[in-house]
């Protein structure tokens, strides 16, 4: 009903409710009046009329929801027909001197329950309505019976559009226990969560606590993991209020809320000092960790921004993302090379002189480089030589190369090409003006290559989710974390360190893949996991250094530098010379070799 139908409604009705109100006061009381004018009647109740329109335009009897209601608008209704009742009792004093009491007194009593009983009807009706459809809608249990949970629980029973119906409270809190809030009672505390969603028929959990860490999430998750529920997280309390954000716009629990990490504070001083008013090369850019250091880099408003990468299509959409969703003075420059081609790196970094250089460039994927070990020479070791050496040989200011936890004992080519990556930019960094680092850390969520998309494909697919091996180790750090990380780390090279990112508590593949199966909805019964065996070159578990390279001490919040100490040049520079002349068994042996710090025998002429 349009607005305009709104008002006509309520106009026309008490309109009918009071011309019929005093009339049947009137005839109610006919038999005990003594004195009787039609005349003063009929004036009384036109009078009655526009008075009680007047008071109900003054106190917005019409343009009210009434579907909700309260004892606020039965007040109004009270003083409109108070007022409206008083008017026409000194009118008919004005006219003829008398004020029949008792019909206005019954007029006014009349007036009161019928205009009331008839926004009371609309008001149940209402609640009956939204009551058929909450009958229709999925049961949620709400973890947090505070401020943020109250608001929740308000906007889900008076939003028609949410499919969601509150049905109990979780609170840790002693003193809230058993206490109804919005007449929805506080059942017990989180541990509780199995045996209340199996008690109520729970469909949903809502986790409404904006203050929580990933750890507090992590603990709350693993009771929720018991139960067939899903799970969400309501947006903070801040955007729900300011109306940034609905219920609707709940999001589910992503897989890097459960890492139980919460994240460094950077600092930003120093990364301001290497960034802002720079001009900033990035090679691999279009890849998961160089596209996110570009983002992160943008925020520091540098002079221009290099985005170096062999595909095209991955340059060309982190060149899009930057200029579309980044307001900023920056100049993007994106550049399509290849970092084998020594002699198109030295002329890019001839040209624009960058200060600072991130070299995110590589070949990762660990079975792929088992079968490829010649080219995870080229790009990995031959690559990393031509950017480094290109920033040495022009007094780059710094040059931070990323790493991997694989370098660390490698039972592969990707991990040993790494470590020998490593040993480059140590030996450059004794001799160069250039500030030169390696950042070491595990696996991120979310990257191009990782289990967790596919998983996630394996789950659309309906199963079953490969996992190699149940003992299967991994470290894992979300791309945003790791990528702020490097750039910190970035502001602490000064001579070769080995820095190594804090990756927290290894992550067992197993309860990884079993976390994605439940955040998707479904069960291990539903979707079923299957064990298939390590692939060539892979380990049970990374390690983040040698036990001859740790160093617990941190020089920053979740930033430790490794001792790992290079071969000697020349050694280094032997081998790379004969690389080309090796067969793939060859090259691997030797780089794994070399890499674990085993003897090399004397196969290499001198």
């Amino acid at each position: 009903m349009g607005y305009r139908q709104r008002i006509a409604t309520f106009v026309i009705l008490d309109s009918i409710i009071v011309i019929t109100a005093i009339f049947f006061s009137y005839f109610l009381l006919h038999p005990t009046l003594t004195v009787y004018s039609l005349p003063t009647l009929i004036l009384s109740a036109i009078t009655l009329l526009i008075s009680h329109h007047i008071a109900a335009y003054y106190f917005h009897l019409y343009d009210r929801i009434w579907s909700v209601a309260s004892v606020s608008e039965l007040l109004t209704i009270v003083y409109s027909v108070t007022i409206s009742v008083a008017t026409a009792s000194l009118m008919q004093y004005g006219v003829q001197k008398d004020v029949y009491f008792r019909v206005m007194a019954v007029t006014w009593m009349m007036h009161i329950i019928a205009i009331g009983g008839s926004r009371f009807v609309l008001r149940v009706y209402s609640e009956q309505r939204i009551q058929s459809i909450h009958q229709k809608k999925y049961r949620a249990l709400i973890v947090g019976a505070g401020q943020a949970g109250t608001v929740l629980a308000k906007q889900m029973r008076q939003s028609i559009n949410s499919d969601l119906i509150p049905i109990a409270f979780v609170d840790d809190d002693l003193n809230k226990q058993k206490l109804k809030i919005l007449d929805i009672t506080v059942e017990g505390s989180v541990r509780d969560i199995p045996k209340i969603v199996e008690l109520h028929y729970i469909d949903h959990i809502i986790i409404a606590i904006p203050s929580l860490t990933k750890t507090d999430i992590q603990a709350i998750f693993q009771h929720c993991s018991k139960t067939k529920a899903k799970v969400k997280i309501m947006p903070s309390i801040e955007a729900v209020m300011t109306g940034k954000l609905t219920v609707s716009e709940m999001r589910e629990v992503k897989i890097e809320d459960l890492l139980g990490r919460d994240e460094v504070e950077l600092d930003m001083n120093a990364i301001s000092e290497k960034l802002t008013g720079n001009t900033i090369l990035v090679t691999g850019a279009g890849g998961s960790i160089g596209s996110e250091i570009c983002r992160q880099v943008m925020k520091f408003n540098p002079k221009q921004i290099l985005l170096l990468g062999h595909g095209e299509n991955s340059i060309y959409q982190i060149d899009m993302e930057l200029r579309q969703s980044i307001s900023s003075e920056t100049k993007i420059i994106p550049i399509i090379a290849d970092v084998q081609d020594r002699n198109r790196i030295f002329d890019i970094v001839s040209e624009y002189r960058p200060d600072v250089i991130y070299h995110a460039a590589a070949h990762k994927h660990v079975p792929l480089m088992e079968f490829n070990p010649m080219e995870a020479v080229k790009n990995n070791i031959l690559g990393t030589k031509n950017v480094a050496e290109a920033a040495h040989t022009f007094g780059i200011g710094y040059f931070v190369m990323i790493s991997t936890d694989k370098a660390v004992n490698p039972p592969n080519v990707m991990g040993a090409t790494k470590r020998f990556a490593e040993m480059i930019v140590q030996n450059l960094s004794k001799n160069s003006e250039t500030k030169f680092a390696a950042v070491r850390f595990g696996n991120v969520l979310g990257s191009r290559g990782s289990v967790i998309p596919l998983f996630k494909k394996q789950i659309a697919l309906g199963g079953p989710v490969t996992v190699t091996d149940p003992e299967m180790t991994r470290y894992f750090m979300t791309i945003p974390e790791a990528s702020r990380l490097v750039i910190q780390a970035g502001t602490l090279a000064n001579n070769g360190e080995v820095f190594v990112l804090d990756m927290g508590e290894p992550v067992k593949i197993l309860d990884l893949a079993r976390n994605v199966i439940r955040l998707s909805g479904y069960s291990e019964d539903e979707v079923k996991i299957e064990f298939t065996g390590t692939r060539p070159g892979e380990k049970l578990y990374e390690e983040l250094l040698n036990e001859d390279e740790i160093q617990s001490s941190h020089v920053f919040p979740k930033i430790h530098i490794g001792k790992a100490n290079p071969i000697e040049k020349e050694e280094m520079e032997c081998i790379m010379q004969k690389f080309q002349d090796m067969t793939v068994y060859e090259i691997k042996d030797i780089l794994l070799r070399l890499a674990n710090r085993k003897c090399i025998e004397n196969k290499i002429d001198s």
